[in-house]
């Protein structure tokens, strides 16, 4: 059936070639014909072909230059193109590799020779993209491993300070919500969502004494509590990841302030990363409405209120207008995922 069969895009300004190769291929392919180079492009994207045969010697367009645009974009990239050039023109095969050709046929056509080396292009055409897609598997499988793996060690900081796994999900969503508020692109703002669990992963180090304590800290106390940013970013380490590099930001950050207050390198304004900047807001909100082993929890809007009385002291002043823009999206995520 027409259905099943593979789709080759035939590409000539000659009426004569177009129906040489098309009588010869017709039986064994579902045949698609350009007589110029833009209408090919257009043919291309819209249909996807399998193979494309296409002729070197054009006007307005020549083969090289619509090689060079298939390959440019990211739809027809793939497709194998092979060139079609009569035996006595000049061709310049290294432009014609260099621009994306997989095979060189020359005119007159011997049909044999054609469909020889359309199944093997085919077939390696296919052999490619069944590797592809096994590599995109196995590496989904592997981003998959690492985001885990990082979850849990985020949830096994958490539960060293007597909190919950709700508090990840909530404090993670939250700067997600805020990042593309701000205008962070999305791809960076899930990268922000993946990275914010390891935020307190250096209380690790922190005794349990010190980090469990009901009560206030004294200075001695506090000052190793502080350290927890310094061992968290040592502990992710330097690594070229994008998820890692932004998860040690984030660690190491996360409690500078925006007059210059915080710690542990006392960074103000735009010296703070931003992604650090947003976690702070949203770890910041929802230690306040959660329950703690020396507090009851804040009322949301009491919580929003010191937020606001921060803006450009503790916190980002945009990030706090972008907050109070999404504060019912906050709400609904609190609501969601409840201790």
């Amino acid at each position: 059936m027409l259905m099943n069969k593979y789709t080759i895009l035939i590409v000539d300004d000659t009426p004569e070639n177009l129906d040489v190769l098309a009588g010869i291929l017709n039986e064994e392919y579902n045949i698609k014909v350009a007589k110029n180079g833009k209408i090919a492009l257009k043919i291309a994207e819209k249909f996807l072909p399998d193979l494309i045969l296409l002729d070197i010697m054009m006007p307005e367009m020549d083969g090289y230059e619509v090689c060079r645009n298939l390959k440019n974009n990211i739809q027809t990239k793939n497709i194998p193109v092979i060139f079609v050039t009569a035996k006595d023109q000049e061709v310049d095969e290294k432009l014609g590799f260099e621009a994306g050709a997989v095979d060189y046929l020359t005119k007159p056509i011997r049909p044999t020779i054609t469909k020889a080396r359309i199944k093997t292009h085919l077939k390696l055409a296919n052999q490619t993209k069944a590797l592809a897609i096994e590599v995109d598997k196995k590496t989904k499988e592997i981003q998959n491993t690492q985001l885990e793996i990082i979850r849990k060690l985020g949830l096994a900081a958490e539960y060293k300070d007597n909190e919950t796994g709700a508090h990840i999900i909530r404090m993670s969503t939250y700067s997600k919500l805020l990042a593309l508020e701000y205008g962070i692109p999305e791809y960076e703002a899930n990268l922000l969502f993946n990275a914010a669990p390891m935020h307190d992963i250096g209380k690790i180090g922190i005794p349990d004494n010190i980090l469990q304590k009901p009560g206030k800290l004294n200075d001695k106390e506090w000052q190793i509590m502080k350290t927890h940013s310094n061992i968290g970013a040592k502990i992710i380490g330097d690594h070229p990841s994008d998820l890692l590099k932004m998860a040690k930001i984030v660690a190491l950050e996360h409690h500078e302030k925006y007059n210059g207050k915080g710690y542990p390198r006392g960074l103000k304004d735009n010296e703070i990363s931003i992604y650090a900047s947003i976690v702070a807001i949203a770890d910041v909100f929802d230690a306040l409405t959660s329950k703690r082993p020396y507090k009851e929890p804040w009322p949301s809007e009491k919580a929003l209120n010191l937020i606001k009385e921060e803006r450009g002291e503790h916190f980002h002043p945009e990030l706090v207008d972008c907050f109070i823009n999404i504060f019912d999206k906050i709400l609904e995520v609190k609501l969601n995922f409840q201790d």
